[in-house]
């Protein structure tokens, strides 16, 4: 990676990875790009741009002016959020990546997108999952996934282009609030930890779901373009992970900080039927 153009550079994984790939490769060789402006590192450290990952052309002109030679597609609706509107969350998350992944192709630049544990379904085994197995989700956020997740080895086997991808678990970051994610407990109980001293959990307890810490999280994209690919046994989403845990666990280790934290629950119907439909580990 070289000249690299980052979308969705304004959501939970792009403003943290944006700043890391400009500390790597230098703040003018990495492009971030979003519909609005973001302010701080996003927007002010190094080049940015306005754009719709849907505009395929001005998607390819920007490819082309800029050099790039990656393409690290971030851009989408979350899960919970995408439930809402499955129309718009298909238009972003399927129409906007198929613009993205065709531009990238025409302008000659390698491809990396985002899966998620979302890809798969109750049917898939929910303890261990493998890294092949069935995946029937049950969203319209990871039918998303499974569907990008095919098309970027489409995409490998007949152009011959260099697309890679990773099945991220629940990311866990302080640098910014997550946008409407089924995994977002995790995050928004630490703050509300600190600013009330208390939380009340839309998941319910003994809800297992696989997370990350965001540095690993952006470490592994790292790793995963720079790898050599004639030794990439997967081209796209490799599944990992850090670890598995459920919402008493977060309250317990709260506690050895702030031992007068309390949690209690109000559980989202919605949400929680879609945890129960990921696996509990990979």
């Amino acid at each position: 990676m070289k000249r690299i153009v980052v979308t969705g550079a304004g959501g939970q994984i792009g403003v943290e990875l944006t700043p890391h790939l400009r500390a790597i490769y230098g703040a003018e060789n990495v492009l971030a790009t979003a519909r609005r402006v973001i302010p701080g590192p996003v927007s002010e450290g190094g080049p940015f741009d306005l754009l719709d990952v849907r505009d395929g052309k001005a998607f390819a002109d920007m490819l082309r002016s800029f050099g790039a030679d990656t393409v690290i597609h971030l851009a989408g609706v979350l899960s919970a959020k995408g439930e809402g509107d499955p129309l718009t969350s298909w238009d972003i998350n399927v129409c906007g990546s198929c613009a993205a992944l065709e531009a990238a192709r025409e302008c000659g630049a390698a491809f990396f997108f985002p899966s998620s544990i979302a890809a798969f379904g109750p049917s898939t085994p929910a303890k261990n999952t493998p890294q092949d197995t069935i995946q029937r989700p049950t969203t319209i956020y990871g039918v998303a996934k499974v569907t990008m997740e095919l098309l970027c080895d489409y995409y490998h086997r007949k152009f011959g282009m260099d697309t890679r991808g990773l099945r991220f678990p629940g990311l866990i970051s302080y640098e910014a609030l997550p946008g409407g994610g089924t995994t977002d407990y995790a995050v928004h109980i630490y703050y509300d930890a600190l600013k009330k001293g208390s939380y009340t959990s839309f998941i319910a307890a003994g809800t297992y779901m696989d997370m990350m810490y965001m540095p690993d999280a952006l470490s592994a994209v790292v790793q995963l373009m720079e790898a050599n690919p004639a030794k990439l046994v997967h081209r796209n989403a490799f599944n990992i992970s850090a670890m598995s845990f459920e919402p008493e666990q977060i309250a317990a280790s709260i506690r050895k900080v702030l031992p007068g934290f309390t949690m209690d629950y109000d559980v989202d119907p919605l949400r929680q039927g879609i945890a129960e439909s990921w696996p509990d580990s990979l």
